[in-house]
């Protein structure tokens, strides 16, 4: 049963990304527009691959270097070539998730204008599950081809588990390559055209937003497609991979009697066969997530005629739903203890959670407290939305723990692993309501940019608030994915150091000073990074919005809408500012693991992940829900409450949706790719660490105690005395 299963992985991914063109192929028969709205969307579309296009190159020469370096060092060939493959999944199903947005946008207007609200919210939502699909099939395709080669099944399977195991490391550091790229580049790009844009034109100008008069409306279009289709999509597509494959680690690491422990039947299930069962569980259940969030897509077309958050609430929990019934079967048909599902379920439901958390600070009573407070001013305006954005970190942190404490309770540190795979199983709806709003968003703008009239803007003005929350949604949710997931490879990287240094577990504790030290240079990266996303959007946006003043000064009859802005301009700023503004984030969470693994020991590293990983879930919540609610407050007041449009309080959110742009969209995101970046590059890295600084005196590998423990767990697989266990154990804790 288990050869069979192997096999279903990239079998199942190919069956999603079918799935994925035919939904593909289902947009494209709608209208996609003449004359001016065609170049409009024309335009959007080939500034977005160009920018694509353009990072693709440069990250090229990267994956390149990085890969030879792996292959030539210890790590080998196979990690390299797992590391090639994850960049190009990623690369991928990032640019095929872009690509159809950018189709489905001019779309989605069109269908609004012609057809109503129902159509409009199917155009946009499939639009968006391209890039829902492509994420999952593509992580199923490369992870599923991988693990047949380097672990494989039957015979060889229990022989090479571990080897294959860290192997497949590479593909989970592959993917933080193009993440960094697709997700702080695009993230970096998108909010120097908004804020330019907004600032300028609505405040300094007073005209509306999208209106084609201004110079970086289109920018602002094409940077929400490479920042929010693309960039989230690289975010969630390196958390996905990486909570299956830390999982995959802690089993093949956990040794056979924990393994055996986790089995309906320990004494009947050996120690080695248990391990390959518990290996290949994460990769069964993303496949039936595949199928579940395929069901969640057919779902939402089936109710689009219904408010949109309720269709697409309906969809996502349907999906959930369906996934945790059929994850029980898959666990009690692999002999696994319920107490795993368990774990499963307690992941699942925690990130329900925390997107109805997220939906309420970003769309409910608070934002209307902020909209409120925008009678007197920015400050307050200011005040409120980072009260709002604090306040809103409680439950997702209570949350988190919970899971870990529960899924620990049921499962052990396994439990962990696969509860974050729980979390993410169904990312082929999570993500497609998450790249809809952005869909929705240039519908809205195409729509504005090309007159449609009002009737047509009023339901692509909903659409898009409803996208607005879903975004947060997705964002929250990328959160907790990040932290568990981060968590789950921070654990496989003390297990590495632990089967190779035992006692290096005890080792890390608070009393430890190179831990604590660890801890807290963790914190500084999250503080760090948050001011570097930050003075690169404020220094790129600074350069677009001199640019669209200049224009706006220069170009005669341009605010009179008898001349034409040069939006070519503005999109090559923002590129320009993206691309030289992302070498010092990239360099922190790829040097951070390096320099203090290498220099203050692994102690120091495992300190260092920890610290890193409470840092930056805590922000990063705070600054997506903040920005979350100023975003929707002005959006609130648009729709004509506290004065409507052109008031004081409307100028008063603006300014406060344009401090939070870049908190929500750039320095937010970010503090996801940070952790995973810096525990997956520490797990591939583990094997060639010692735990004290380069100063000291190193200990030796006890790789004599290793195989003694093998001898010893090979002994019970071949149906040895019960008091067999008792020495796995004696020897574990040895």
């Amino acid at each position: 049963m288990l050869d069979q299963l192997a096999y279903l992985v990239p079998i199942m991914g190919i069956i999603g990304l079918a799935a994925a063109a035919g939904i593909y192929g289902w947009v494209l028969k709608h209208d996609g527009g003449t004359g001016r709205v065609a170049e409009i969307a024309d335009t959007i579309h080939r500034a977005a691959m160009a920018f694509m296009t353009r990072e693709m190159k440069v990250m090229a020469v990267f994956t390149v270097i990085i890969g030879l370096v792996v292959g030539f060092s210890p790590l080998g060939w196979n990690t390299a070539l797992a590391f090639f493959v994850g960049a190009l999944c990623s690369a991928a199903a990032g640019f095929i998730g872009m690509y159809t947005a950018t189709k489905a946008n001019v779309r989605t207007a069109i269908a609004a204008n012609k057809l109503g609200a129902g159509p409009a919210l199917s155009v946009a939502f499939f639009g968006g599950s391209v890039m829902g699909l492509t994420v999952a099939s593509m992580g199923l395709l490369g992870i599923g081809v991988l693990f047949l080669y380097l672990i494989g099944t039957g015979e060889r399977a229990l022989a090479t588990a571990d080897e294959g195991a860290h192997a497949i490391e590479g593909f989970a550091m592959g993917a933080s390559i193009v993440a960094l790229f697709y997700r702080v580049g695009g993230g970096i790009f998108t909010k120097a055209a908004d804020v330019g844009a907004d600032l300028v034109g609505k405040v300094e100008a007073g005209i509306p937003e999208d209106d084609p008069r201004n110079p970086g409306v289109i920018a602002d279009n094409v940077g929400d497609n490479v920042g929010d289709v693309a960039g989230m999509g690289s975010d969630l597509f390196e958390s996905y991979c990486g909570s299956q494959i830390a999982t995959i680690i802690l089993a093949a690491t956990m040794g056979g009697a924990a393994a055996a422990n986790l089995m309906l039947d320990p004494e009947a299930v050996g120690g080695t066969q248990a391990m390959a069962n518990l290996m290949l569980l994460p990769l069964v259940l993303t496949s039936v997530g595949l199928v579940c969030s395929l069901l969640g897509i057919g779902l939402v077309k089936a109710v689009s005629s219904m408010d949109p958050a309720r269709a697409l609430r309906v969809g996502t929990l349907g999906a959930a739903i369906l996934f945790m019934v059929a994850a029980y079967f898959i666990v009690m048909a692999l002999g696994i203890s319920p107490g795993v599902w368990a774990a499963i379920f307690v992941g699942t439901v925690g990130g329900v959670i925390i997107g109805f958390v997220t939906e309420y600070y970003t769309g409910g009573a608070p934002v209307r407290m902020i909209a409120r407070s925008s009678r007197t001013g920015v400050a307050t305006v200011i005040i409120n939305g980072l009260a709002v954005g604090l306040q809103s970190v409680v439950v997702p942190i209570i949350t988190i723990a919970a899971i870990i404490l529960v899924s620990y309770f049921f499962a052990q540190e396994y439990g962990i692993g696969i509860a974050a795979v729980g979390l993410l199983a169904t990312i082929g709806i999570t993500m497609a309501i998450d790249a809809y709003g952005p869909v929705a968003d240039n519908a809205g703008g195409i729509a504005e940019m090309t007159g449609m009239g009002p009737e047509t803007r009023k339901i692509t003005d909903g659409l898009d608030a409803v996208g607005n929350t879903t975004a947060a949604i997705g964002k929250g949710f990328a959160i907790c994915a990040a932290g568990l997931a981060a968590l789950t490879m921070t654990k496989a990287f003390i297990n590495v150091l632990d089967e190779r240094f035992p006692g290096f577990l005890a080792d890390i504790s608070l009393g430890q000073p190179m831990v604590l030290a660890g801890a807290f240079l963790g914190i500084l990266c999250a503080f760090l990074n948050g001011a570097i996303t930050m003075r690169a959007v404020g220094g790129a946006a600074f350069e677009m919005i001199e640019e669209i003043r200049r224009q706006f000064r220069d170009i005669p009859g341009l605010l009179e809408g008898k001349a034409d802005p040069d939006a070519e301009r503005c999109v090559q700023i923002a590129a320009d500012g993206a691309m030289k503004r992302l070498i010092w984030p990239s360099l922190l969470a790829v040097g951070m693991p390096l320099g203090v693994g290498f220099i203050l020991g692994a102690q120091a590293l495992a300190g260092m992940l920890v610290g890193a990983l409470l840092g930056c879930v805590a922000l990063a919540l705070l600054m997506a829900n903040a920005g979350g609610a100023w975003d929707n407050a002005k959006k609130y007041v648009e729709e004509g409450h506290e004065g409507g449009k052109g008031s004081e309080a409307h100028s008063a959110t603006v300014v406060g949706d344009t401090v939070g742009d870049p908190l929500k969209d750039t320095s937010g995101p970010s503090m996801n790719i940070l952790i995973n970046v810096m525990a997956i590059w520490s797990v591939v890295i583990a094997p060639l660490l010692s735990p004290l600084p380069f100063w000291e005196d190193q200990p030796e590998p006890d790789d004599a105690a290793a195989t003694r423990i093998e001898q010893v767990e090979q002994a019970r697989l071949d149906d040895a005395t019960p008091g067999t266990l008792l020495i796995v154990e004696d020897e574990g804790d040895a």
